[in-house]
């Protein structure tokens, strides 16, 4: 299965993901949504700045999934991961605030990460907001333009 996950560039992660500074990605939900149950080692995520091209992908080495999340847990996940997710560790008030509401946790451990030639998606069909598509082959959603 191959993944696409799409960032928020103010965020500033892709670098962080190449440089070997970010070797978690985490996706906080109120409700589960993908990738949730649909991710695995040895699968592969595709990364793009959001309104940009896909320019990184990395391996997956394992998954840990979080859920019937309360405040206290949320802390106990950022105090724990948040330095291997690229949260700056003086930052994770600020994302504590963003992620302390949500009722799930997804943290995608990554491995070998690298840069790739920049290709564009079409996302019709799975809903201009999503953050995270899960397709058999990432070819199907390549913009073949």
């Amino acid at each position: 299965m191959h993944h696409l996950a799409i960032m928020k560039k103010s965020w500033g992660l892709l670098p962080k993901i190449l440089t070997g500074e970010k070797t978690i990605e985490s996706r906080w939900y109120k409700n589960r949504c993908s990738p949730w149950d649909k991710i695995r080692g040895g699968e592969i995520v595709y990364f793009k700045n959001s309104g940009e091209s896909v320019t990184v992908k990395a391996e997956v080495s394992k998954v840990l999934q979080f859920s019937d999340l309360n405040q206290k847990k949320v802390r106990e996940i950022l105090d724990k991961y948040g330095g291997k997710d690229g949260l700056g560790m003086e930052e994770t008030g600020k994302y504590y605030k963003i992620f302390k509401d949500k009722n799930y946790c997804l943290l995608v451990f990554l491995k070998n990460p690298r840069k790739i030639k920049p290709f564009g998606i079409d996302k019709k069909g799975f809903g201009l907001m999503s953050s995270w598509i899960a397709v058999d082959n990432i070819n199907k959603i390549k913009n073949m333009k």
